[in-house]
């Protein structure tokens, strides 16, 4: 699909997916480390016969004993191609096999659809993908930490209930099998403590007010807790039941406020 005229481009990603091929699973006990490398160009100038100008972009050592998407970064190309508005020739994209080996020529990064594929064969869920990341313009500021001088170094540290960096890497917690893209996302969280009397900043129920007052005066009674109170959405590429790349809105996944 095209990107929003109004949409700030940040960066992108080639996602391509690699066939494991069935020997490839004997390697794993072997000596050989079956290797290949995956290099992709941008493409500088039309393309001639026998003639390919291009850029290094990005490049990945990947082993052959496995199926599995990689990911490349494009950005400087496609923010050529968006912001300055250059002409796109296209992406190259190379594998080099560091094992000349026979048995590892069928080894291949699936770029294009097999000359014997049946028309509607996976194809479809294993095509090349190009991931855009940008933003709107919508989101809130972000601003810039300062370096604390040498007499505030001395000072406590703010304790309070308040909003905490927490990046989710989709591979740590093992849902890049599902998930295309993007590979993680900030999703925040909130800690601390919720001080009596609650300040006006921390958007405090009246449940939570009262559990405060009330643990003012009985220490049995726990605190409130500091939790969220505003979220929002993050997109999603994903595969579904039938290994089909869908994009979806999941909702509550980023910590606002």
């Amino acid at each position: 699909s095209s990107i929003p005229e109004d949409e700030l481009l940040s960066s992108a990603e080639l996602r391509l997916y690699r066939h494991q091929i069935d020997e490839a699973i004997a390697d794993t006990f072997s000596d050989d480390q079956g290797l290949h490398r995956i290099n992709v160009y941008e493409v500088l100038k039309p393309p001639r016969p026998g003639q390919l100008i291009t850029q290094l972009l990005d490049t990945r050592l990947v082993r052959h004993n496995a199926s599995r998407w990689e990911s490349f970064d494009v950005s400087p190309a496609v923010l050529r191609w968006t912001r300055e508005g250059l002409p796109n020739y296209g992406l190259a994209v190379e594998v080099l096999h560091l094992n000349q080996t026979p048995r590892h020529q069928g080894r291949h990064v699936r770029v294009s659809r097999s000359l014997h594929q049946e028309p509607g064969e996976d194809w479809e869920q294993l095509r090349p993908l190009l991931v855009t990341f940008g933003h709107d313009g919508k989101g809130h500021p972000l601003t810039r930490r300062t370096k604390r001088s040498p007499k505030q170094r001395g000072r406590k540290r703010n304790r309070n209930c308040r909003r905490h960096a927490l990046y989710v890497d989709f591979s740590d917690v093992g849902w890049n099998d599902w998930i295309v893209a993007p590979p993680g996302y900030q999703a925040y969280y909130c800690h601390g403590e919720c001080p009596f009397p609650l300040a006006d900043h921390l958007n405090s129920t009246n449940h939570a007010i009262v559990q405060t007052l009330v643990n003012s005066v009985n220490n049995n009674i726990p605190k409130a807790c500091c939790v969220p109170t505003e979220l929002s959405a993050i997109s999603l590429l994903y595969l579904d039941e039938h290994d089909k790349v869908v994009l979806k809105n999941y909702q509550e996944m980023v910590v606002e406020g």
